[in-house]
């Protein structure tokens, strides 16, 4: 009998899944699903307005969204394991039964998905004045998108859903209670952005009773349960349909890129970008690097993760602000196409890549971005070609915190959408970092990471190893630096630095952010 995985990939704005031949690793079928109310900012389910500085979801998408890729890829095949990848830092609050509470108090922003654009930076920093052991492992600080911060937010903004409140829980682990039944966090979302520890639990008096709406985490590769009998009603999936504990997006590719050895450094280079670390021992957290867990990744290997809020946001929003085309995808290319015929930093411009605000070094989201040394003379593509430079320096700035914190860095990927659509970014990336990079030839990495995820789980493979040699990239991609270019970004760069190191630049956006 045939057997099939089936992996989930939760975006920002849309849902995406794939079909995987369980014996042979080919992909078979995917299929997309757009959220119904995509990212709320402006009104709620009922009409009200939402509040500035919001970044809502409704989590019923999420299942609408199931129902829709399941059953497309699912109906009438035997599924041996399904696994979940889904973005972080988006938590919602739940009955105990797991009710979304946007379902009761449709009117309360509070009773939403808080998006990881959401950032509630003042909760943070009252967290942060009042540091404990919990933050040892992430540099003594959390970040305003995480958790904690949002947790807080609610308790103190709309105390009557934070009474209501009997689960606190990440959209993917609540997600995967929907499939099977079984309330199963996995240990990725809990540690990384919710500060558990194995030895210690979850953070203590940070929010009143927070631990009464938490619950132990599973190990990446766990089995959550099987998919419940009303699911396989609607959706038509026969067999064990095991389903994995759910993994942040970034870091469920891994495996399908091969990222399943030490030593090794991913970016995921998306509408934002996160940087992965993979070590077979721990070392003290590298200063400016935000997290690092055990078994939350992948199996046996420590992650240290570290990010950038605003990657392909960035270049979108330029090319949506100032088009060159007759829509988005027109105006990239005609953007891209001027850029990579110009010299590096051909504008002597710098651009500081903080449009979302920063996450690593400084773990500050009132920072913002910054465009240094415009001139008359300064065209469009000019400015184009030094936000590309902008957002590769970034990541030059967390890359370097590796070996200067004892974690020596031998093979380094890009993967995800930007990485494959997107040339020129990567050798500018290999440029900027001095190194060679390799690009992963795989369609859908993120939703293959979430299916390998899903045959570790029901034991159609033994190892993640194993998994990323039957199903994941067969093929990749080695970008060269270019000496010429290198020699020139690392001039550049030092200005980068100067511009980046605190001072000054990091008051006057404060200031500007309070006028």
């Amino acid at each position: 009998m045939r057997k099939y995985l089936i992996g989930l990939d939760y975006g920002s704005e849309s849902a995406r899944g794939v079909l995987v031949d369980a014996e042979t690793g080919q992909e078979m079928a995917h299929h997309v699903h757009p959220y119904r109310h995509g990212i709320m900012t402006d009104v709620l389910l009922d009409g009200s307005r939402i509040p500035s500085g919001f970044s809502l979801q409704n989590a019923d998408d999420y299942t609408e969204a199931a129902v829709d890729i399941l059953s497309q890829l699912g109906r009438g095949r035997t599924i041996a394991g399904i696994g979940l990848g889904f973005t972080a830092s988006s938590p919602l609050p739940a009955r105990a039964d797991g009710v979304p509470l946007s379902r009761l108090y449709p009117g309360d922003p509070h009773a939403y998905v808080k998006l990881w654009k959401h950032n509630a930076q003042a909760y943070a920093d009252s967290i942060n004045a009042r540091p404990g052991p919990f933050l040892d492992n992430f540099g003594g600080r959390v970040s305003g998108e995480w958790l904690l911060a949002k947790a807080a937010q609610i308790a103190a903004e709309a105390p009557d859903v934070w009474t209501a409140t009997e689960r606190y829980i990440e959209s993917g682990d609540w997600l995967v209670w929907q499939l099977t039944g079984h309330e199963a966090r996995g240990l990725g979302f809990a540690a990384f952005k919710a500060q558990f520890s194995a030895a210690s639990g979850y953070p203590k008096d940070i929010v009143g009773d927070l631990q009464e709406r938490l619950s132990i985490p599973l190990p990446v590769g766990s089995a959550a349960g099987a998919l419940s009998a009303g699911w396989r009603d609607v959706t038509g999936i026969q067999g064990a349909a095991v389903v994995a504990v759910a993994v942040i997006d970034s870091h469920v590719l891994l495996p399908a890129i091969g990222a399943v050895s030490p030593r090794c450094f991913v970016g995921a280079l998306g509408t934002s970008a996160a940087y992965l670390y993979l070590g077979n021992e721990y070392r003290p957290l590298p200063p400016g690097i935000e997290g690092v867990a055990f078994d939350g990744s992948v199996r046996q290997l420590w992650c240290y993760e570290a990010g950038q809020p605003s990657f392909g946001d960035t270049l979108a929003w330029f090319v949506r602000t100032f088009p060159r085309g007759a829509d988005m995808p027109a105006s990239f290319l005609a953007y891209n196409e001027e850029a990579a015929g110009l010299e590096p930093a051909a504008g002597r411009l710098v651009a500081i890549d903080w449009l979302g605000g920063n996450r690593v070094p400084f773990a500050d989201g009132n920072l913002s971005g910054l465009l240094a040394g415009l001139t008359r003379q300064t065209t469009a593509g000019e400015i184009y070609l030094a936000l590309m430079e902008g957002l590769c320096f970034g990541a030059r700035t967390i890359f370097d915190l590796f070996p200067a914190g004892g974690l020596p860095v031998d093979r380094v990927l890009m993967a995800s959408g930007l990485a494959r659509a997107n040339p020129l970014l990567v050798q500018m990336m290999a440029d900027i970092l001095d190194c060679v990079v390799e690009v992963p030839d795989i369609e859908n990495a993120t939703a293959v990471g979430a299916a390998i995820h899903g045959a570790v789980a029901s034991g159609v493979v033994e190892t993640y190893t194993e998994g990323a040699t039957r199903i994941g990239a067969q093929r990749f991609t080695r970008i060269e630096p270019r000496a010429k270019s290198a020699c020139r970004y690392r001039s550049v760069y030092e200005v980068y630095r100067g511009l980046t190191s605190g001072g000054a630049v990091h008051s006057a956006m404060h200031a500007l952010r309070n006028l």
